[in-house]
Parts: C-alpha cells; structure tokens; sequence
C-alpha cells in the first residue's frame, strides 16, 4: 500500500523532532483540543518514540484544560478556548504537568460549525513550549474537519522541531 504525500510528511516531520529530542536526551508532550490525540497518534505512530514522548492530554472540553492542565477557567472565559493566551497555558501546564522541557498543544475550530466572524472554521491556534520559553502562533486552515486537523498536526510538529533545531545541542531544559 502506498503512503500517501500528507501521511509520509508527517512520519518524516516526526521522525526528525524524535532524533533532534533524542540528541537531547528530552521527552515530550502534546496536550490537544481540536486535534483530540491526532498529534500523540502521530508520534506513537513512529517507532521507537518510547524514547522520547512522554504523555498526550486530550483537553476537549474547558473543564478538562483546567483540571488537567492547570489553565485558569477565567482565562478561558475572558479570551475564548480558541486564543493565544489559552494555547500558551496549555502548552506550558502540559511541560510543567509531565515534567518535560517540550510540549505542543493544539486548540481550533474544526467545523463544519462553531465558527464565528472573528474565529472561522479553520482558525486554530497552535502552542510549543521549549526548554522553558512558550510560543504560539494563529492558523487558519482550509478544507473539511478532517483536512483541518490533519494540517494543524502537521504545522503543530513542524514548529516544535524548528525551535529546537535553533537551539544548541548542549542546551539543557530550565
């Protein structure tokens, strides 16, 4: 069976964030909404990512990203589940919640409904904590739910590893 361009992007996008976690001898971990456990899927996909991946919280709801991953509800409330300020949180309480220096989230609408005039259907926003310096950035994504998410993975993987190849190799976690 043949693999197709999006499935082979991903495996080659996850398997360099391995290897360049792996140099560092880090582990990581995902914390998901829109995504719901694609990400961790992604990584759990690639053999040997025992080495290197730590845990996945899947934070569908804004109880869960509270209880779970220590993001205050009154953030949610002022800024919205889909924001910056939400993302960043999520990305830092799943670092500090395993014990790791890497960790990316993922919170969006995915459609087909939920969207609005300022966050569309296609609006996610993604989050990377490395070694201590959180990161985020806004994407809006085209298609169906699925290619939605699919490219969110995609993108959410493709930022973590370009952070820590800007990093040196005897970086060490704060």
């Amino acid at each position: 069976m043949e693999m197709s361009t999006e499935t082979t992007e991903t495996t080659n996008t996850v398997s360099a964030l391995g290897a360049a976690l792996q140099q560092r001898g880090w582990m990581m971990a995902c914390a998901e909404s829109c995504t719901g456990g694609l990400l961790a899927a992604a990584c759990t996909d690639v053999a040997g990512s025992s080495a290197w991946f730590e845990r996945g919280f899947v934070t569908y709801s804004n109880a869960a990203k509270t209880e779970l991953l220590g993001v205050p509800a009154e953030l949610i409330a002022a800024q919205g589940a889909v924001s910056e300020a939400v993302v960043r949180a999520m990305a830092s309480g799943a670092a500090q919640r395993a014990g790791v220096p890497v960790a990316v989230a993922s919170t969006g609408i995915a459609g087909p409904g939920g969207g609005s005039a300022a966050k569309p259907v296609g609006t996610v926003w993604l989050g990377w904590s490395v070694a201590g310096q959180v990161f985020a950035r806004c994407h809006h994504f085209a298609g169906e739910r699925s290619a939605v998410r699919q490219q969110a993975v995609v993108q959410a993987l493709t930022h973590v590893l370009a952070q820590l190849q800007q990093l040196p190799l005897r970086s060490t976690p704060r």
